[in-house]
């Protein structure tokens, strides 16, 4: 993968904790101000509530078009196949008193406080309360082989909430603040984490694409993972501007939303994507999209590192 000299420079920076400082008026994209979430269930408390049969019995949730029909391809389309996952890599739970659920994918990004992952920011744009909102690295099978982590902030730009899915498709990412284990453990502690890189460039020949399915949890109880190259859409649709990352990799249907977009890079492994932006992440099972990270993506990082007030709907 390549990428300007100026790029590698923030990505080093950003892997370093050195930003810390930097004045967010340095950065694009509007400062965050409405309240958290976190402070309803303690970490113990969302791990007992979280049984391998209340993760199994979990609904997914579809947030990706759902179509089964698939779109025209000129090429052959890579297939997709289920696995047990990656530590990096992992979902969400959550119960809102009448239902229980599982959706979209996230990654755990490297940060200086160790406790932040990567979504779509659609996944959890709605303000529908979600009581035992938590992230279960590497779910598989009804497991959770590295615990439950609860969530404390959501970061999403303002812009997307004004906007709205379509016309603020360029900013359907967001960065959630993960609080601590029953044990005390951070998440990348345990899992690792990858580097959040702005401004990858549209065309890479080999990207890893992981999603979680949804639809029936017994038909999909395993994330799915594909290789493929992704290249850069300009959208059509006046409704959702933007370019966007495209990918094509067959069986992604709707619920793998905020999978992750993986790269090889420099320091090992980067993140450049998240399933989602254009038509929240794509109308067919065999193309998926993401926004593109800028400046506006970091700065979305520092709010989350520094522990700002993240922003909300209006």
């Amino acid at each position: 993968m390549s990428r300007p000299s100026a790029v590698r420079a923030v990505t080093a920076l950003l892997s370093a904790g050195l930003l810390l400082g930097l004045p967010l008026t340095a950065l694009n994209g509007p400062p965050a101000h409405a309240a958290g979430i976190r402070g309803r269930v303690t970490a113990s408390e969302d791990d007992a509530y979280w049984t391998a049969r209340r993760m199994a019995a979990a609904k997914p949730a579809s947030a990706k078009g759902s179509s089964r029909t698939a779109h025209p391809a000129a090429d052959p389309v890579p297939p997709s196949h289920p696995f047990d996952g990656i530590p990096q890599v992992g979902t969400f739970f959550w119960t809102d008193g009448s239902n229980t659920g599982r959706f979209c994918g996230g990654t755990v990004v490297r940060s200086p406080h160790r406790n932040l992952v990567v979504t779509a920011g659609h996944c959890l744009r709605s303000p529908d309360p979600k009581r035992h909102l938590s992230f279960v690295p590497q779910y598989h099978d009804g497991l959770k082989p590295y615990g439950i982590f609860p969530v404390d902030r959501i970061y999403i730009d303002q812009r997307y909430y004004d906007l709205g899915t379509g016309a603020g498709a360029r900013w359907d990412y967001a960065v959630v603040r993960l609080a601590a284990r029953e044990d005390g453990a951070q998440v990348e502690d345990e899992t690792g984490g990858y580097d959040l890189v702005p401004y990858p460039g549209y065309r890479h020949r080999e990207v890893r694409l992981i999603g979680y399915p949804g639809n029936s949890d017994t038909t999909h109880p395993k994330p799915l993972d594909c290789t493929s190259s992704t290249h850069r859409y300009t959208s059509t649709d006046p409704g959702a501007p933007g370019d966007f990352l495209e990918i094509a990799c067959a069986g992604y249907i709707g619920g793998t939303s905020g999978g992750p977009f993986l790269v090889s890079d420099w320091t090992g492994t980067a993140l450049i994507g998240v399933i989602g932006g254009y038509h929240t992440g794509g109308d067919f099972p065999d193309v998926s999209y993401s926004s593109y990270f800028t400046l506006d993506t970091l700065a979305l990082y520092l709010h989350a590192l520094r522990g700002d007030t993240p922003a909300a709907p209006r």
